[in-house]
């Protein structure tokens, strides 16, 4: 029988070379666990500084995250993730450490916060959208065809604000309660406002570019 080849529907080439929503999300949070050993360091701060002194918190924190990071190496799993935080607690500690001021714990997330909205809102000023870019390497691998779209040009610069806007607005939270010494509330902050923000924008943007990828092209009107 040869009627194999009709029975699966016509894919674009967008679709063949695209993970689903559900891979690309895991793939860029390390899934539930990387959730959570992301987070575990800054709780063990959190908590350790409330009941005792900086210091120990800062050798909590730190051993923890080199635990976590020992432990995937150990079991051969994905150590980004694990990295990324381990060098995010360790410069954070560092600053504590020598200031001697708990707050400066978080400083470096707040700075890193800081810049990467702005580089944001920037490179959607200059019609580079960092969203686009960012897709072309985690997702497209290295493709940047969408150059070419201008339905997706717009998508990817709409996006890059989004997460601009959104990016800087919880940074500005925390660098409020920074300013204000409001320690133990900037843990909590530091918390909340890390990852459910990224998820949540990390949805939209595999949901949106997925949906527009798949819209056919509108067809120019005759004598257009």
């Amino acid at each position: 029988m040869t009627t194999g080849q009709h029975t699966e529907p016509e894919l674009g080439p967008e679709d063949e070379r695209l993970p689903s929503m559900a891979e690309q999300m895991a793939d860029q949070l390390g899934g539930w666990r990387g959730l959570v050993e992301s987070s575990i360091p800054v709780v063990v701060f959190v908590i350790a500084n409330v009941v005792g002194d900086l210091r120990p918190a800062v050798i909590a924190s730190v051993a923890v995250a080199l635990l976590i990071a020992g432990l995937r190496l150990a079991q051969r799993r994905p150590v980004r993730h694990a990295v990324n935080g381990l060098v995010g607690i360790a410069i954070g500690a560092a600053i504590a450490w020598r200031t001697g001021d708990e707050r400066d714990f978080y400083l470096p997330g707040i700075l890193y916060g800081i810049g990467y909205g702005l580089a944001l809102l920037l490179s959607a000023v200059i019609k580079q959208p960092l969203v686009g870019w960012i897709w072309s390497v985690l997702v497209a691998k290295g493709r940047s065809e969408w150059r070419d779209d201008p339905r997706l040009v717009r998508t990817f610069t709409q996006l890059t604000v989004l997460w601009g806007v959104v990016w800087l607005a919880k940074v500005g939270v925390q660098a409020g309660l920074y300013l204000a010494h409001q320690d133990t509330a900037l843990g909590v902050a530091r918390l909340a406002l890390g990852y459910p923000p990224y998820a949540l924008l990390l949805l939209i943007t595999v949901w949106v570019v997925r949906r527009v990828t798949r819209e056919p092209a509108p067809t120019p009107l005759p004598g257009a």
